[in-house]
């Protein structure tokens, strides 16, 4: 029984390491659709958000089933329980890159976003991308020295984000109403996916090391 449960156990950790992957890969796409205008990538995008959906509610079945039938405690509990809240968060940010795909095929053949604010949507595009890359490698290692980088990564986003804000609100933004909630909305969908990037670092080192980090920079 020991045996199953172990084996069960570590298949929850692969499966969150997968969905992970997968995340990484949809913000990978929907970064190259929202800057290139590329309405078929972003379709590519919102199609494959249903298999992250498939794999976390798979994740979840398969550790409420753990629970009930194993009673784990200490740290297996933790594992457990800790994967349920991770795979949520995992399977947001699959839906904020849908969401980022969504608004390149709704303003299409336009660009979402206009040229002054090019530069500071890349960055943001880009960081996110690494955080994902880092959350895998996270998720697969352990390795607790990988949150720095996505701790850094999230802090500079949030920047970036309230630097949007700054330019939207200014006395010389002449755009019209509707981009300019296409464009708060894309800030917001960027920020948001590294807070939940953030969120499931800050789960991973809780499992590793039993303490909860309540660091201003993690931002989640």
């Amino acid at each position: 029984m020991r045996k199953v449960f172990q084996a069960e156990l570590h298949q929850i950790g692969e499966e969150l390491t997968q969905i992970s992957q997968l995340v990484a890969e949809a913000m990978q796409k929907a970064v190259m659709a929202f800057e290139e205008a590329d309405t078929e990538l972003a379709q590519e995008v919102i199609a494959a958000d249903a298999r992250i959906d498939f794999l976390q509610n798979d994740l979840d079945e398969r550790a409420i089933d753990v629970l009930a039938l194993q009673g784990p405690v200490a740290s297996d509990l933790r594992m457990i329980v800790g994967s349920l809240r991770m795979s949520a968060s995992l399977e947001r940010m699959g839906d904020l890159a849908r969401h980022i795909a969504q608004l390149t095929r709704l303003r299409y053949p336009a660009n979402v976003v206009p040229d002054n604010l090019a530069g500071t949507f890349r960055e943001m595009a880009r960081l996110d991308i690494r955080i994902a890359e880092l959350l895998s490698e996270l998720l697969d290692t352990r390795n607790l020295e990988l949150s720095k980088e996505i701790y850094a990564a999230n802090t500079r986003i949030n920047e970036l984000h309230a630097g949007v804000f700054k330019a939207v609100a200014s006395a010389d933004w002449n755009v019209s109403a509707v981009s300019t909630v296409d464009i708060t909305l894309a800030s917001r969908y960027f920020e948001r996916f590294a807070d939940h990037g953030v969120s499931v670092t800050r789960k991973v080192n809780y499992l590793v090391t039993g303490e909860w980090q309540a660091t201003a920079e993690s931002g989640a």
